[in-house]
Formats: C-alpha cells, structure tokens, sequence
C-alpha cells in the first residue's frame, strides 16, 4: 500500500473507533444525567451510525474498484448490488431505528444524538490530521 492510501485506511480506522468510543462516552453521560433509557438511545444510535459508516466505506471502495477496473467508459457497469448497498442501507437504517424507538420506547432524541457520533469522530480525526500530519514535499524543492 502506497502511503497516501495507508494515511487514509488509518484514518478510516480511527474514524470507526474514535464513533464508537464517542458514543460509549455519550452514552454513559447521558446515563448519568438523564437514565438508562436516554443512555440506550444514545448508545443504539452511535452503534447504528457505525454501522452506516462502514457500509458507505464499503460502498465506496467497491465504487473506486470497478471505476478502475473498467477503464473503457462505454462497457463501464455498476452492477445493481451495489445500488442495492447504497440504498438498501438507509432502509434498513430506518427500520432499525423505528423498531428500536417503537419496542423498547426510547427517546427519539436520543436515537438522534446517538446518530452523531461519527460526525463528533470524524471532526476529531480532522482536528488531529491539522496537528498530526506532514507536509507535504514540494515539487519545486
């Protein structure tokens, strides 16, 4: 693996545990401030955001593969799966959510919140790549 491509599967990585940590944290917060049940929205919405995040990465990695796979634009084909995959998991995302909130009565605020959890990681990676990252070298130098 190149290193740009090892940079970026690095912060992938850490986007996927920085959403879970992040929502165990505002879970155990939310238990604390507002009870278990407020807590169970939380942590079910952080867990059903990883869950979408990793079926975008896989989405996308599949993307980029048969992009350059099928160079010639006229055969070029996505097959219907991975429209299936696209879709298919927002679909699933909602029933989860609407089956969570409807058996077990949880705030739907707290599903919400819980939904932000990688939004609150990936804005940490992107905080840490400004004081972690290196130059990039000059192509003049």
């Amino acid at each position: 693996m190149h290193e740009p491509d090892s940079f970026y599967a690095a912060a992938e990585r850490r986007i996927e545990l920085l959403t879970i940590v992040i929502g165990a944290a505002a879970a155990i917060a939310a238990s604390i401030n507002w009870g278990w049940r407020t807590a169970a929205g939380v942590g079910a919405g952080a867990v059903l955001s990883w869950i979408n995040y990793r079926w975008l990465k896989q989405g996308v990695a599949t993307l980029a593969r048969l992009s350059t796979a099928q160079a010639d634009p006229e055969k070029a084909r996505v097959p219907a799966s991975v429209y299936l995959k696209f879709l298919g998991r927002y679909a699933l995302l909602i029933a989860a959510a609407y089956a969570i909130l409807r058996s077990f009565k949880l705030p739907a605020a707290s599903l919400l919140a819980g939904f932000f959890a990688v939004i609150a990681a990936v804005l940490v990676e992107l905080i840490g790549q400004l004081f972690r990252s290196k130059p990039e070298p000059r192509a003049d130098a």
